[in-house]
């Protein structure tokens, strides 16, 4: 029994691409990927940041890591970007949808330019991404989506602002479930992980100074902690492996218990 449970959560001789997977949560979960067993391509907006990431994993997880630079706010940067991975790497088995971009405000105050900044990275980045990927996914007969949504695309965050974001991650949900039942009869599967208040590298002065919208959000989270980009890395590889293959259309919550009150 946990030879096959084993064998079903490898990801040997996989491909599996991370946007925005230079730092934070989208590094955790390339590295996750990586020590099952699959090779990796770290996508990013940052040339630098994403180069270093590749190396990092393939040093650290002995796999094939390597970095390719993409706008997932571009229709062709996405296409150039797909089809450099598939002619240097092979193709494509699991696609990680992670880039994505928060700005706070008051709805009365944001600006059209503003709203758009983020439904272009956080919802037409996902799209194009999968579409682009689904494709060749389709034609294969085989491939995992895993879109990382929010649990803002479920419920209005407080005390902060953020319509554009949390209708951004709404929408990765709703794109999650109605891609998922336009593929299930081909072998692909779409699912979303819908992390909760992270504790990440960027994140982590904002949570060690403390006030009042820090003890806010941990007095509304049941667990009274934020999760860390580690936390992430076993429901990714569960949801891009065969350990997941009856599953699709699937929101996997992991926020501390917050969406559960």
């Amino acid at each position: 029994m946990q030879t096959a449970l084993r064998e079903k959560m490898s990801l040997s001789g996989r491909l599996s691409v991370v946007t925005g997977g230079a730092k934070g949560l989208g590094f955790a979960m390339g590295e996750a990927l990586a020590e099952a067993g699959s090779a990796v391509v770290v996508c990013d907006i940052d040339a630098e940041a994403g180069t270093a990431a590749a190396e990092a994993i393939c040093s650290r997880h002995g796999v094939d890591a390597r970095f390719v630079a993409v706008d997932v706010t571009s229709e062709r940067g996405v296409s150039d970007a797909v089809r450099e991975i598939e002619d240097g790497a092979g193709p494509i088995d699991v696609l990680v949808n992670n880039a994505g971009i928060v700005l706070h405000g008051a709805l009365t105050d944001s600006t059209y330019e503003q709203w758009r900044k983020v439904m272009s990275v956080n919802l037409d980045g996902v799209f194009l991404m999968s579409r682009e990927v689904g494709r060749r996914m389709v034609s294969r007969g085989s491939g995992s989506i895993v879109n990382i949504s929010s649990m803002s695309g479920m419920i209005a965050n407080v005390p902060q602002a953020q319509a554009s974001y949390n209708a951004s991650k709404a929408g990765v949900i709703m794109l999650t479930k109605s891609a998922a039942v336009e593929w299930a009869g081909s072998g692909v599967r779409v699912n979303s992980i819908a992390p909760g208040y992270m504790k990440t590298a960027l994140t982590e002065p904002f949570f060690d100074a403390g006030g009042d919208q820090i003890e806010t959000w941990m007095r509304m989270t049941p667990m009274g902690r934020p999760g860390t980009p580690d936390e992430l890395g076993a429901a990714a590889v569960f949801l891009a492996s065969e350990a997941s293959s009856f599953m699709t259309g699937s929101i996997l919550n992991i926020d501390g218990g917050y969406t559960a009150v």
